[in-house]
């Protein structure tokens, strides 16, 4: 089989399928574009073939190859952690813009948020925590890889960093109702990091409600949401007695983050 033959019959999405045949061969993906003809060893056909078996049930390419691009980050990510997505990308935007010396992330998973973060803020303290023991592993795994100091502690949500206080919090709570139709869709990915109750607000609302206890006068909470949500997650900011209630839209413009913060010593 050549490449041109593997690409044509594997059935999935061409972009992924060259990504996919780059992996099993050990060719870039320009050459393997660029080598139409080229014969593929009986082993690196097996082994695409066997990519694309797992990809055609469902499972995320991010998975099948071991890594995922996030914030120009390479990280190592597996089924312990939910696959960084390019819209998440928001949130360390925000969180970069506003210069904060300290940020906690919340439900960190493979540390994406945490670890961008540092890299454009050297100079914070970044501390990110996870109820996921397992998750905890790739987090600490992709920071050593990329050399970047993040400290990471195991517990639920605010557990791990009891009287500790933040100029800012992240997040990228689980937010998908219990019964919602696209998690058949996600069925590969932890559903701990997906779920969140009935309407999908339940992680949403202890953080929102615990989170003025864990930042400092005039600190930000930040947390991303699903579709609609928008102003149910604003209602919960306000309900915190948090200022400055906002959200921003992802780059599709889709409410995508939600944020507010505490007031400030001097009542600014």
């Amino acid at each position: 089989m050549n490449v041109q033959e593997a690409l044509r019959t594997s059935g999935i999405d061409a972009r992924e399928a060259r990504l996919l045949l780059a992996a099993a061969t050990g060719f870039s993906e320009a050459a393997v574009l660029a080598f139409q003809e080229r014969d593929i060893p009986a082993e690196a056909e097996e082994r695409f073939l066997g990519f694309v078996q797992r990809r055609s049930k469902g499972e995320p390419v991010a998975y099948i190859l071991g890594h995922k691009e996030f914030f120009s980050l390479d990280l190592i990510v597996n089924p312990a952690v939910l696959v960084p997505r390019p819209e998440t990308e928001l949130l360390v935007d925000l969180v970069l813009g506003r210069k904060p010396a300290s940020v906690l992330d919340l439900g960190t998973g493979s540390g994406a948020i945490a670890l961008a973060i540092k890299r454009h803020l050297p100079g914070a303290r970044v501390v990110a925590s996870d109820a996921s023991a397992a998750a905890l592993e790739v987090a600490k795994r992709n920071a050593t890889r990329l050399n970047l100091d993040v400290e990471f502690r195991h517990g639920r949500w605010f557990e791990a960093v009891a009287g500790e206080r933040f100029e800012a919090i992240v997040c990228n709570p689980p937010y998908v109702a219990a019964g919602d139709p696209h998690l058949t869709h996600l069925q590969f990915e932890p559903m701990l990091a997906i779920t969140s109750g009935a309407d999908g607000l339940d992680a949403m609302r202890l953080v929102v409600r615990e989170a003025s206890a864990h930042l400092l006068p005039g600190g930000w909470l930040l947390l991303e949401h699903g579709m609609e949500q928008q102003d149910a997650v604003r209602a919960l900011l306000e309900a915190a007695g948090l200022e400055a209630a906002t959200g921003w839209p992802d780059l599709a413009g889709i409410p995508r983050v939600a944020g507010g913060r505490v007031k400030s010593a001097h009542g600014h």
